[in-house]
């Protein structure tokens, strides 16, 4: 070979090497990168199911999202669950080449390198692509990085986004991006986005919403709608114009949606203290919580309701639940408790009542004072009673509840307690009696000021609402009927002691006459009870009430006739559906099932069911408890708020007024409400205005005149069906005659 030729081939090779250097170099870069040699990279199974903390969502029976379980309040939705408008917005704004590259889009490095680099113009964007951007939300970056490690970070991503590209369709891309960005407020994703700031959903984003979430993704916090309206107004403008000038919008849409003024009424961040049901999600958490210590996943681990993005599906009915909640804040706000406020106004320490003694209403005070998360949290950093007594009495500000409003005042802790102690507490739950379905739960006046659950967590005196299981076993018995007519004559009990007890009746109507069981129960005549009571016995009633799903402790004494015991709401209308369906306990259930994020059934849920006492039983215990609603202590279930369909029920009114209580019974729909103080020494003074009739009653009516309003729910207003073979015992009493008097009775029963 010639000289010539010779060093034509050197620079042949020379020029080739150089050439495919870069190319190599590159190859060898991206491999090396692609297979962990620079640091983490995610596995193609890591790609196949990116892991994030996914929240667990509650659903009530209709379908409405009650709220999240989260660490990350994040939730997932597919591609075509998201409006066009939301996905327009985000092409226009951070990738309208979206799908023309392969995940990284070269020209637009290209133009960030000339404009933004070497022609110093800050406006031309950043050359991350949203594949780019969903490889750094998936797998983030580590804090504080050098600018060395910025650029294998960056070409990290790139090697991630090329995958992403390959694993998933670009609608998948997108779906993913927008469930992993951080919107603020603690929505993470858009669907909770969606949510938190226009109370909607993905799919029924209208464009200038769809403009303003996007425009937080550049700096959430900076463009945030409420806390910077104007900063997010003028972000809004900026991914209008972009959705304009690449025509997702016409200039017509774009001029009418810029005129459109920021509209932000409906955000509520969405946390365990807002929205519906809040009482019920924190008593769901804690079971769920002790559920999930014995359910493992497919791996071994157990589930975690914080991260595993569960779906549980409730017995909660929404509308139910909004109606009982609104029931409770109209009775409560416009009624109760401005009655009781003028009721204790210029009284030495109100609301206590004046039978308890100084010594007494300081312990309770001094009791409030050590149950406070301030005294618990003080108490563990090292600080004496002294010092942690005289912080008390320090002026704070703080905001506080009322009816019309969180109020921000200046107030020590101590002034603090005093004012809440003035507050009645409300509590109520509905069941459907024969599935034993939850459907509304309301454990107090608002779960942000008053933590404490009334229905499951609270055990307070039943009072008279206790009568009626009393009465049951009369009936089961065979030999009374709702029209049999006892004595209404004192009844005097031996007690263990020797001692003698005999109960009182709160008023001399009809004393020392025949009355009918019906006219008994309505009027909640002593007298009639303790007659009862003597004829059977104490463990006789209890094992009746165990039946009927009652597992609280109750003392077995003659005086849980008059209604001693201490129980929850829970019990209460649990027990008392009962007589609704047929005589058959279906202990009240909450959750039907429990699936994963994928909708795979982990668990599906069937209620304890117990046959309590007969059809027949149940039937009559029901035409008994009519005459509470027609003629007794519930009548002004029909004269004040004018229901005319058939309802049984009974009030329920304790020592000194502590406890009003009322369970009313329909076809269809069972309910509780209860009302009374933090302490049971608050409490109103008289029988008038502490009667359960009063307190608690009005609360149910208002929930049932809303429900069988609400036409979408279809409650039915029809009598109770009858046995198919019905007991021969008249149950009209306004048929039966006088016969006989109480001396009569008595000649009869002892001679």
């Amino acid at each position: 070979m010639t000289k010539k030729g010779i060093n034509k081939r050197r620079y042949s090779i020379i020029f080739w090497v150089v050439f495919s250097s870069p190319v190599v170099f590159a190859f060898l870069l991206f491999y090396s990168i692609s297979i962990g040699l620079w640091g983490f990279m995610p596995s193609f199974e890591e790609l196949e199911n990116p892991k994030s903390n996914l929240a667990s969502e509650i659903y009530s029976a209709d379908g409405q999202l009650l709220g999240t379980f989260f660490i990350d309040n994040r939730s997932n939705v597919q591609y075509s669950e998201i409006s066009p408008n939301m996905v327009n917005a985000l092409l226009a704004t951070e990738d309208v080449r979206f799908h023309y590259h392969s995940g990284v889009d070269i020209k637009s490095i290209l133009r960030v390198l000339f404009r933004n680099i070497i022609g110093g113009q800050r406006s031309a964007g950043g050359g991350s692509t949203l594949s780019q951007q969903l490889a750094k939300n998936l797998f983030p970056r580590q804090e504080n990085p050098s600018a060395y490690q910025i650029i294998i970070i960056k070409l990290k991503e790139w090697v991630t986004a090329a995958k992403l590209e390959r694993n998933y369709t670009k609608e998948e891309i997108i779906a993913m991006y927008l469930n992993t960005v951080d919107f603020g407020s603690h929505a993470f994703g858009i669907k909770l986005a969606a949510k938190t700031y226009f109370n909607t959903t993905p799919e029924e984003l209208q464009a200038e919403e769809a403009a303003v979430l996007v425009g937080m993704l550049k700096a959430p916090s900076w463009y945030h709608p409420v806390r910077n309206p104007e900063r997010a107004l003028n972000r809004r403008q900026v991914v209008l114009t972009q959705m304009a000038r690449y025509e997702y919008i016409t200039i017509e849409e774009y001029d009418s949606l810029r005129a459109l003024p920021l509209d932000m009424s409906n955000f509520q961040i969405q946390d365990h203290h807002t929205g519906i049901a809040t009482y019920f999600r924190e008593y769901l958490r804690g079971e769920l919580r002790r559920w999930s210590r014995t359910m493992f996943k497919p791996d071994g681990s157990n589930y975690d309701i914080y991260t595993d993005g569960l779906r549980i599906y409730t017995t909660i009915d929404s509308r139910m639940q909004k109606h009982a909640e609104e029931a409770i804040a109209e009775h409560m706000g416009n009624y109760l408790q401005p009655t009781f406020f003028r009721h204790w106004r210029g009284y030495t320490n109100a609301p206590y009542d004046r039978d308890l003694s100084q010594e007494q209403v300081d312990a309770n005070i001094t009791n409030t004072i050590r149950r406070s998360e301030r005294y618990r949290s003080m108490r563990s950093l090292g600080l004496s009673e002294a010092e942690i007594l005289e912080s008390f009495n320090e002026p704070r500000a703080m905001r506080v509840f009322s009816w019309q409003g969180d109020i921000d005042t200046l107030m020590t802790p101590l002034d603090s307690i005093w004012y809440y102690k003035h507050f009645l507490n409300a509590g109520m739950m509905a069941v459907e009696p024969h599935t034993g379905h939850v459907k509304a739960y309301v454990g107090g006046n608002n779960f942000s000021h008053f933590k404490f659950d009334h229905v499951t967590g609270s055990r307070r005196q039943v009072g008279s609402v206790f009568k009626p299981f009393l009465y049951t076993l009369a009936m089961q018995e065979g030999e009374f009927g709702p029209c049999t007519k006892v004595p209404n004559t004192p009844v005097t009990f031996e007690l263990w002691n020797d001692s003698l007890w005999t109960p009182k009746n709160s008023s001399d109507d009809r004393e020392g006459e025949m009355v009918t069981l019906q006219w008994a129960l309505a009027n909640s005549v002593n007298y009639v009870s303790a007659f009862l009571m003597k004829r059977y016995s104490p463990e006789a009633l209890i094992r009746l009430t165990r039946r009927m799903g009652i597992k609280s402790d109750i003392p077995a004494v003659y005086a849980i006739a008059l209604g001693t015991p201490d129980l929850s709401i829970y019990e209460i209308v649990g027990a008392n559906a009962t007589y609704a369906n047929k005589g058959v306990y279906i202990e009240p259930s909450f959750v039907t099932r429990i699936e994963d994020q994928n909708g795979n059934l982990i668990e599906a849920f069937i209620p304890h069911r117990e046959e309590a006492m007969s059809e027949e039983t149940a039937w009559l215990m029901l035409e008994l408890m009519k005459g509470v609603v027609y003629e007794g202590t519930g009548r002004r279930l029909r004269w004040r708020y004018g229901f005319e369909h058939p309802i049984a029920g009974k009030t329920g009114t304790t020592q000194s007024n502590s406890d009003g209580w009322f369970v009313g019974i329909t076809p269809d729909l069972v309910a509780a409400s209860w009302v009374g103080g933090e302490d049971r020494g608050i409490r109103f003074r008289d029988l008038s205005l502490g009667q359960g009739a009063n307190t608690a009653l009005p609360i149910w009516a208002k929930f049932m005149t809303k429900v069988y309003a609400d036409e979408s729910l279809n409650v039915s207003k029809e009598d109770f069906e009858k046995p198919l073979y019905p007991p021969s015992i008249e149950t009209d009493c306004s048929k039966v005659q006088e016969r006989e008097t109480p001396r009569d009775y008595f000649r009869r029963e002892i001679f």
